[in-house]
């Protein structure tokens, strides 16, 4: 097959894996080697829907053993097929490196013959590019599940990042739509790869290197979202849990895609984009914010509110904690405050210093004071254009005040819908804590 056709297929085949990322690696240039994977060498472009497309992101192969029910390259599906050899994939990356397109490569796979052999053939790519084009870019690999140790730690030492995708958020949902996967097979690969991390880094300590040897920018996981029936809470929990156990980097989701008319999979009732955007905000609470998986839902409050980012939710289930004085505010407590960010919120605290704030002054440090002003108080005053109580400020609050502020006027009591398509819900200031994280 021309290499052309190759790489029209396994490209295409490589979008619906989203846990790519060229943050974290500090591989420098060398005498004669190109590319270097600092961060400031790493250029990031996105897609209108978020993903990543600064590096070169191939699937060597979609040829697979497995059948899971959920994905476009199962192997009952009628689709096209390709297989890279690892010298093309390495000749394709050091090029486009070399004409500026990429800076840098995102390699995964289908499992061919077995995860062994598929392993053998990632760490030939990647050993190819290092040893022989002696290029110290950005790469990112995936560890194949059930693959043997030996081969996940020579692709650790290679790679800057790698990630093993736990893929569906319980084991139930794994054993009745991949039943020839399991969860040890994702989980062992997982903390070997935690576990060398901690080693790499206490040897570097203790010898002075400048860089960590093994996967220097850590590693991260896949979840699809929606192709089973686990409620929003089960999978914060299961995100809050490998971030502690694992130290992740960074838990990513997939919204679910329908690829197949399998009676084991599930409808699509409203956009599945809109689910995965709550959860990204839900994740950044998690990893920035303080937040527990049990403060923003619970057993009983299972299900993320699509009208209203977390957060703010939050804030409006907990009126008892605010409002939040801005002149004496801990740190802790001014990012639980709506509209207000880790940047906003650090230059609250370093501006205390020189002068007490009123609410003129909160817009220039980078607060969104059209949310934060119901859940604060300057000096001592309220500056809310409602009363402070929940359903008044859940109605200012509303995403449909931007779309038809005059009627929501006339029908102020009015039932929110949950079905409301993502294109009027992730509109303004939300659709961009896409790529910002600050709300």
């Amino acid at each position: 097959m021309d290499i052309h056709e190759k790489l029209r297929i396994l490209s295409a085949a490589a979008k619906f894996d989203v846990s790519c990322s060229s943050s974290g690696g500090s591989r420098k240039s060398v005498p004669g080697g190109v590319g270097n994977s600092a961060p400031a060498g790493i250029c990031h472009s996105f897609t209108s829907d978020g993903r990543c497309i600064s590096l070169l992101k191939l699937l060597l192969t979609n040829y697979c053993v497995y059948d899971c029910a959920y994905c476009v390259n199962r192997s009952s599906n009628d689709t096209e097929r390709a297989a890279f050899t690892p010298e093309e994939v390495a000749d394709l990356a050091i090029n486009f490196y070399r004409r500026n397109y990429i800076e840098g490569l995102f390699l995964s796979s289908a499992v061919f013959r077995t995860p062994d052999h598929t392993m053998e053939l990632i760490i030939k790519t990647i050993s190819i590019l290092r040893n022989e084009y002696r290029f110290n870019g950005y790469i990112h690999v995936k560890a194949i599940p059930g693959a043997d140790p030996r081969l996940i730690e020579q692709a650790g030492e290679l790679a800057d990042r790698m990630s093993v995708n736990i893929e569906l958020p319980s084991s139930s949902s794994l054993k009745l739509l991949a039943p020839q996967k399991n969860r040890d097979n994702v989980l062992k690969p997982m903390s070997l790869i935690n576990s060398r991390i901690l080693s790499s880094k206490t040897e570097k300590s203790i010898s002075g290197r400048s860089a960590p040897k093994f996967v220097p920018a850590g590693q991260s996981t896949q979840l699809i979202v929606g192709a089973s029936p686990e409620s929003d809470y089960s999978i914060m929990s299961l995100s809050e849990s490998l971030y502690g156990r694992y130290r992740l980097k960074r838990v990513y989701y997939s919204a679910y895609v329908p690829v197949s008319n399998s009676p084991l999979l599930p409808s699509i009732r409203f956009s599945p984009l809109l689910r995965e955007h709550r959860l990204y905000q839900a994740d950044w609470l998690l990893r920035f914010y303080g937040f527990k998986a049990g403060e923003i839902l619970s057993q009983r409050s299972p299900s993320l509110d699509l009208n209203f980012d977390p957060k703010t939710n939050w804030a409006l289930n907990n009126l008892d904690f605010f409002p939040v004085e801005v002149n004496s505010a801990s740190f802790r407590d001014l990012l639980r405050v709506p509209g207000i960010g880790m940047t906003s919120a650090k230059r609250i605290i370093s501006a205390r210093w020189v002068r007490s704030l009123d609410f003129a002054e909160l817009k220039g440090l980078g607060v969104v004071v059209r949310r934060a002003q119901y859940f604060i108080t300057c000096r001592g005053r309220y500056s809310g254009d409602v009363p402070f109580r929940e359903a008044d400020i859940r109605w200012r609050l509303s995403p449909k005040q931007d779309l038809n502020l005059r009627e929501l006027e006339k029908n102020r009591h009015e039932q929110l819908s949950f079905l409301e398509p993502a294109s009027r819900l992730l509109i303004g200031a939300a659709a961009a804590t896409s790529l910002t994280g600050e709300f």
